[in-house]
């Protein structure tokens, strides 16, 4: 349960292609449930702020994680990761990542030199500090999820077709596929969302069925918003449904 949940929080920062270089902006925020059959689990948001990183105006992203209500009683987590993120290059400049998930934590701070190609990265709980040479353009876990709401030319992919990216995290970088599935419209809660569908590629084991036990589907817009997430595991499955959001940079589609 435990190693589903932060996959699933983790997940959330996972979303595609946009039309535009505009999918997001400054004040956007959305909030989404996550629940493990019939269990509300917890919730997860992320918010668009400004700021300023070496006299240089920057995206600030903020995401949260939280376990509610009897999830927490038996397993409390609360999550806060952070990036900032280069408003031309679409690169991170900066991370944070500091989770608390039923007693195991972890209070990191990552700075990017994308002219050299290397992270330093900055442990705060075990007082020590590393550096790592990743390849151009890497990403870190919550930049990604902006990266590629801009990323040209999946709008035109065919079923079948994937791309890779390099995400950096946990002290190492790892090439992140996405396999796009099909279109299809959904039902929510704000009514049908014509989506795209991707399966990103993970790991089997102890956790997932199989490699392609997660699915995500897209808003199939400019926003490039996910709108569910299903993962199959070894035991039952876990999903997450947009909640709620506000400030969205296009308009939102969605079929009377």
């Amino acid at each position: 349960m435990k190693k589903a949940i932060l996959f699933m929080l983790l997940i959330l920062t996972v979303s595609f292609d946009s039309h535009n270089d505009d999918a997001y902006g400054v004040g956007e925020w959305f909030k989404f449930r996550i629940h493990y059959g019939f269990i509300n689990a917890g919730y997860a948001t992320l918010e668009v702020k400004d700021a300023l990183i070496n006299n240089k105006k920057v995206f600030h992203v903020v995401g949260k994680g939280y376990t509610t209500g009897m999830s927490r009683f038996f397993f409390k987590v609360d999550d806060l990761y952070e990036s900032y993120i280069d408003k031309n290059s679409g690169n991170p400049c900066q991370f944070v990542r500091k989770i608390n998930e039923g007693g195991y934590t972890k209070n990191q701070e990552g700075f990017f030199n994308q002219s050299s190609n290397r992270v330093l990265v900055k442990d705060y709980k075990h007082k020590k500090e590393n550096t790592f040479v990743i390849p151009k353009n890497t990403q870190d876990i919550l930049s990604s999820f902006y990266y590629l709401r801009n990323y040209p030319s999946i709008s035109k992919m065919n079923p079948g077709d994937s791309i890779v990216i390099d995400m950096f995290f946990d002290n190492e970088t790892t090439k992140f596929k996405l396999k796009f599935i099909g279109r299809e419209d959904i039902t929510t809660k704000f009514g049908v969302v014509p989506s795209m569908v991707f399966r990103p590629l993970v790991q089997s084991g102890r956790v997932f069925k199989e490699q392609e036990s997660l699915t995500v589907w897209i808003s199939d817009d400019s926003n490039r918003l996910p709108i569910r997430i299903k993962a199959d595991l070894a035991v039952g499955s876990i999903k997450a449904d947009l909640d709620a959001f506000k400030g969205l940079n296009n308009p939102f589609k969605i079929k009377i």
